[in-house]
């Protein structure tokens, strides 16, 4: 009985290392093919510095393969309004809208913001310069699938050969059904962005003077460890300064079998204010740190904000519309996946729809080790469990075999 319950002891140690800690949903998405997903700070700050322990999963259980995406470039599309200069309406004929066009720039096609209407339009487009004389640009065009279920409009990119026109004028043929209401005239501007950070907020943090050490130190605490690439900081005066900033942590090491609390320095930097105060740094991943700012004989610094961030980073997947997917992170066991996928990567277009992690949640477990980590739940004690195991298990061999070979003499 005493040796059923330890190997029941040794099982569940084992297990508790085996589990996933932490849990997401994912957005169902509306269309199959490979989509982009987002990773929040709390899922990367729940997982392996290097996500190795991320996996995705359908509603059967089965593992969807993924990669990475590192790529701290953003597509970001805005939407520029045109002015609508007028708006004409001849009952059971046409309707047509007049717009003012970019004068800087060439032009080649129009997004419209239509409500719903479930029709089909013909259209055709002219261009003026003083609003008297129309020329022609495209003729017979047809505006069809105008109606959404999810939103009360929807927007539609009109395509025409490249015009310099001051004015475009759309006419609307009205024979056959009533009037389309267009609610805005534009164009979507597409730019990449490079070197995008995303913000993290610490869950803490506090400032002391220490005018014995001539210096400033602040203590930045986080709920769980953070992957941190670039620090900010907003500094209202004085006017000029130069200090020295040192980012560093506590770390306990083993003196002549004493404990002792030593300043591990992480990074360096200049605060200077003939320059921005923002610096890449290398990539730090701790819960905790700390901040020193060398003051010499100087006041101290009047530090408005501090920013912390991250770059961003992306799971590329290949997802089926209205499926149910889940993510599971924190196993620490668990190596990098080696999915075929991750070879095609070039393969797959860098502009992909987006769907995002929602009802991210801990188990109890999880939560008591970012506050205190048990005996049983550390590494050690799971290796000395298996040492104890085998010994256990090669004891009993020996007697058994012993046994046996009493009885064969006997």
């Amino acid at each position: 009985m005493k040796l059923n319950n330890f190997f029941i002891l040794i099982f569940l140690a084992n297990l508790s290392f085996g589990q996933f800690q932490t849990t997401g949903k994912i957005k169902q998405v509306k269309e199959n093919g490979f989509h982009e997903i987002p990773l929040s700070a709390e899922i990367r700050s729940y997982s392996k510095r290097d996500l190795s322990d991320v996996r995705i999963f359908d509603a059967r259980g089965n593992k969807i393969p993924y990669f990475i995406n590192s790529n701290s470039e953003a597509i970001q599309n805005t939407f520029e309004e045109y002015s609508i200069v007028s708006r004409t309406v001849f009952p059971k004929k046409s309707t047509s809208i007049i717009i003012t066009a970019p004068s800087a720039k060439n032009n080649n096609q129009l997004s419209l913001f239509i409500a719903n209407a479930d029709v089909e339009k013909k259209y055709s487009i002219s261009g003026s310069n003083d609003q008297r004389e129309w020329f022609g640009i495209s003729n017979s065009q047809v505006l069809y699938d105008l109606n959404s279920s999810t939103e009360a409009s929807v927007v539609k990119t009109i395509s025409y050969p490249l015009s310099t026109y001051k004015y475009l004028k759309i006419d609307f043929d009205d024979q056959k059904t009533l009037p389309i209401n267009v609610l805005k005239v534009g164009n979507f501007n597409t730019q990449l962005q490079k070197n995008i950070f995303q913000e993290i907020k610490p869950k803490k943090s506090s400032t002391t003077e220490v005018s014995s050490e001539k210096e400033t130190q602040i203590h930045v605490l986080f709920d769980g460890p953070q992957v941190i690439n670039q620090i900010t900081f907003n500094i209202s005066s004085p006017t000029y300064y130069k200090r020295t900033a040192i980012i560093y942590k506590k770390v306990t090491v083993q003196n002549k079998r004493k404990s002792q609390i030593v300043n591990e320095e992480i990074v360096s930097f200049e605060l200077n204010s003939n320059t921005k105060n923002s610096f890449n740094i290398p990539e730090i991943f701790e819960k905790d740190f700390y901040i020193k700012i060398e003051n010499h004989d100087n006041l101290p610094l009047s530090i408005s904000t501090i920013k912390y961030s991250q770059k961003p980073i992306s799971i590329i997947a290949d997802l089926n519309a209205n499926e149910i997917y889940s993510i599971k992170t924190g196993n620490k066991n668990l190596t990098e996946p080696d999915y075929d996928l991750s070879n095609f990567k070039n393969n797959i277009l860098e502009t992909l729809p987006q769907t995002y992690i929602y009802k991210i949640q801990q188990n109890s477990t999880s939560k008591n080790k970012v506050e205190k980590i048990s005996f049983w739940q550390q590494g050690w004690f799971m290796w000395l469990c298996i040492l104890f195991g085998g010994i256990t298990i090669l004891f009993f061999t020996a007697s058994l075999i012993k046994d046996l070979k009493e009885k064969k003499q006997g």
